[in-house]
């Protein structure tokens, strides 16, 4: 355990990775700990990771994509030396198993359906060479995620000037992602190529992960950051202190209506009131071409006591009802580019999207 305040800004923030070989395990930092303490947990089995997911220990769409894809690899080592039959019957024990943690970040299934076509695939081997298969698969989806959020902040520091202030809402950056992250890859991009930059993080309510991770994170690498309440996103923008808004994803349907960190409608509503383009930067897997509109977007619902007993003390009347959804869905037409990993998708349309994104993987969602 470590206090991060004394971590140096140039020490790059790995969310989560595995240690060892097949027989390994996948470590993480726990992110509920943050900002007071820099603690990582080691999850050794199924069970873990599942409920680290689930309890946001880990979080964020791509690093939930990569957990669950690690997941299967610890959720299948007591079968290594089992026959076929009891080997795959394990194996969609585990992918059907870590699918329940959370209902929204379509990365989740993107990862488990990638990795169970990785499995049979390779049928008719050893269990324990498919298992290492499998093991290499998680390893290239935590890569190929490195190498999308460096892509994506590379596109999207085109569309910031230098001098410009930016307001994010939640976390989009590497405690959400494997390496820079999405919407934060942004800011770092342009922050390399010169460019000076104000970033406005709002706290996100309940769980303040605005609070608690991005301006930990945007503090961590040096970049120019000021903690404002969700409630005065408004205030700051009619003040003319933003002149952009970035914000990542957790599902993007075909026609580009995205679902992200409850209160992000609420920033995009402002952002197109006061004439400040809204932009969104997520991967190639965040999008979920089987869901027309977001309309199809479940919407997890969380603990009420994240509302009435934030992080241990009581602040509403016992007995209150409570209406706690995790996520909101921005419609396309309020969103100026989104921004991916293959360039910028602007105008947001199911036309622009299906022609850039062009995914070859089947749609896979809950």
């Amino acid at each position: 355990m470590t206090d991060p305040s004394h971590e140096s800004p140039l020490t790059p923030i790995e969310t989560l990775g595995w240690e060892g070989g097949v027989e390994g395990h996948l470590h993480m930092i726990d992110q509920t700990r943050l900002p007071i303490e820099l603690v990582e947990i080691d999850c050794r089995d199924a069970e873990t990771v599942w409920e680290a997911i689930q309890s946001l220990r880990v979080r964020g769409a791509p690093a939930i994509g990569i957990a669950a894809a690690y997941g299967v690899c610890v959720g299948i080592q007591n079968v290594l030396d089992a026959d076929e039959t009891r080997f795959y019957t394990r194996l969609e024990e585990v992918a059907t198993y870590l699918a329940t943690s959370r209902p929204t970040a379509v990365n989740l299934f993107w990862a488990l359906e990638r990795m169970k076509k990785t499995a049979w695939d390779a049928r008719g081997r050893h269990s324990r060479e498919i298992a290492e298969i499998l093991l290499a698969e998680a390893r290239q989806i935590h890569e190929e995620d490195r190498q999308m959020c460096r892509a994506i902040g590379r596109h999207g520091a085109t569309l910031l000037a230098d001098g410009q202030g930016v307001l994010t809402h939640c976390n989009a950056g590497g405690l959400a992602t494997s390496d820079y992250g999405t919407a934060l890859a942004v800011f770092f991009a342009a922050a390399e190529s010169g460019k000076t930059l104000h970033i406005y993080a709002d706290e996100t309510r309940p769980l303040l992960q605005g609070a608690r991770l991005t301006a930990w994170e945007l503090q961590q690498r040096g970049i120019d950051v000021t903690l404002i309440c969700d409630s005065m996103a408004a205030q700051v923008m009619r003040e003319g202190r933003v002149q952009a808004v970035v914000t990542g994803a957790d599902r993007i349907a075909a026609n580009g209506d995205t679902a992200n960190k409850i209160g992000t409608y609420s920033v995009a509503l402002l952002a197109a009131a006061h004439d400040i383009p809204f932009y969104v930067a997520a991967p190639t897997s965040t999008f979920d071409p089987a869901i027309a509109t977001g309309h199809e977007i479940p919407i997890e619902q969380r603990d009420p006591r994240e509302i009435t007993h934030g992080f241990g003390r009581q602040t509403a009347p016992e007995g209150i009802k409570v209406y706690n959804p995790a996520f909101d869905v921005t419609p396309a037409r309020l969103i100026t580019a989104i921004i991916c990993e293959k360039g910028i998708i602007q105008p947001v349309s199911r036309e622009r999207i299906a022609e850039l994104v062009a995914i070859d993987n089947p749609p896979y969602h809950k």
